[in-house]
């Protein structure tokens, strides 16, 4: 459990997040048969998804690499 370790949260960040991986949506994407308007959007849309996924990700490590740097507090 990572709510109050920030070293184990940064592990964790590369092996799963609660949003799905993108490629994995991709995979979703190529496995589902939409009209061709449609699937232009959804297109348009995951490149929106893959974008905002990997600056989260940056953020978000940058966040827990100075927690993790950190000392604890005494409880």
């Amino acid at each position: 459990m990572y709510h109050y370790d920030a070293a184990t949260a940064l592990e964790e960040l590369n092996e799963e997040a609660l949003l799905p991986h993108p490629v994995r949506v991709r995979d979703m994407m190529l496995r589902t048969q939409l009209p061709a308007n449609d699937a232009l959007e959804l297109s348009r849309e995951f490149q929106s998804y893959l974008n905002h996924f990997g600056e989260t990700q940056k953020i978000a490590r940058a966040i827990l690499e100075k927690l993790a740097a950190g000392v604890p507090k005494n409880s």
